[in-house]
């Protein structure tokens, strides 16, 4: 049983579903929790990625951290009572990934976490209690890179849970990458000829205080006067510009709605520069050899530092200024992390077979 509820967790859960629909003695059942529950945030990816109809939808919405976290328990654990999973499958580190392991792991069903081990050491991020919670509850970890490997070693995970797959998530990339031209959505974003920069924020602790977003958008202005830059908002980040009263500080940004995935990745994928606070963003642009500054003080995902194009140049003004000029004013060199050559779901697929049946 897969669970999905935000838009990561899809191209994650894609690549693994195809890898796993080879073996005849499996039965997949995927659940969308509904923790994204806009469709042009949700829906839409499940026809791109061409994912099945979740054969469960549990439709919980927007809500506080523990009133979504309660909704996606109740609701799961009527699932997994009347199923009776053999394997919980979760992936990433959102509030559905949590709740759907916690239903789990009381009901005695083993948990196997897709992007497990991954650690920014700051428990002020909602995510981060995610991750630590997941990995401390399931039975099979499967980790990204070397780097997951070692914070759960040094947690005290036993070494026979620990497994070393690849990131899944360039599995998808990989997949789609070639459909992913330019034209796609020259007609909507007027960037073709030109050298341009993307920009993504979602992250409460940069969208929901007004000086840390208004110190933000005051960089990309400046970033804006000398390359265009383009920004999809997010649903949430466009109510905080509104109710923050800093629309006026988008002047000069190209704003579009959000994309779906194989248009966000035809407008990533030819950009000069990636400015987000993702996490799989500061992933894609390493795998897509594209310079990446993450608006945030720390990052799960060191792996795209030392080896990829990524800069963590945190929230101020002035140096996320010196992070773009840095960035654009010379070549990042970068080497792709160990495993991450599209193959990672068939790893994961592997160790699932094995796990349930030898």
């Amino acid at each position: 049983m897969h669970v999905v509820g935000a838009r990561p967790n899809y191209m994650k859960i894609a690549p693994v579903m195809d890898a796993l629909r080879g073996d005849s003695r499996v039965r997949q059942v995927l659940v969308n929790t509904g923790q994204h529950y806009d469709e042009s945030m949700a829906g839409g990816f499940l026809k791109e990625l061409q994912l099945p109809v979740p054969d469960r939808d549990l439709g919980v919405g927007s809500a506080s951290h523990a009133v979504q976290t309660a909704k996606v328990m109740m609701a799961f654990e009527e699932i997994c009572l009347a199923d009776r999973p053999d394997l919980v499958v979760v992936v990433g580190d959102v509030n559905s990934t949590m709740a759907a392991s916690l239903v789990a792991a009381k009901l005695l069903i083993p948990i196997a976490h897709v992007e497990a081990g991954l650690r920014s050491f700051d428990r002020t991020m909602p995510e981060e209690i995610n991750r630590i919670v997941t990995d401390r509850l399931a039975d099979l970890l499967l980790t990204p890179s070397r780097d997951g490997n070692e914070n759960l070693r040094a947690e005290g995970t036993p070494e026979a849970k620990i497994h070393l797959v690849g990131n899944v998530m360039i599995d998808t990339l990989r997949r789609h990458q070639p459909l992913a031209g330019l034209d796609r959505i020259r007609d909507r974003i007027p960037v073709a000829g030109r050298p341009y920069a993307v920009l993504t924020l979602h992250r409460p602790s940069n969208v929901d205080d007004r000086a840390t977003l208004g110190s933000i958008l005051q960089a990309v202005r400046q970033i804006a006067s000398r390359m265009p830059v383009v920004f999809p908002v997010h649903p949430r980040t466009r109510n905080r510009l509104r109710e923050f009263d800093l629309e006026g500080e988008l002047e000069g940004i190209i704003l579009t709605e959000p994309l779906g995935y194989i248009d966000f990745l035809a407008l990533t994928s030819h950009a000069r520069l990636i400015m987000t606070d993702s996490g799989g963003l500061q992933e894609e642009s390493t795998a897509l050899g594209i310079p990446c500054l993450t608006l945030r003080e720390n990052t799960e995902r060191p792996i795209t530092v030392t080896h990829g194009t990524n800069r963590v140049v945190g929230t101020r003004t002035e140096d996320i200024v010196n992070g773009f000029e840095q960035a654009v004013g010379a070549a990042t060199p970068a080497r792709m992390p160990e495993l991450w050559d599209g193959r990672a779901a068939e790893r994961i697929a592997a160790v699932i077979g094995r796990f349930l049946f030898e």
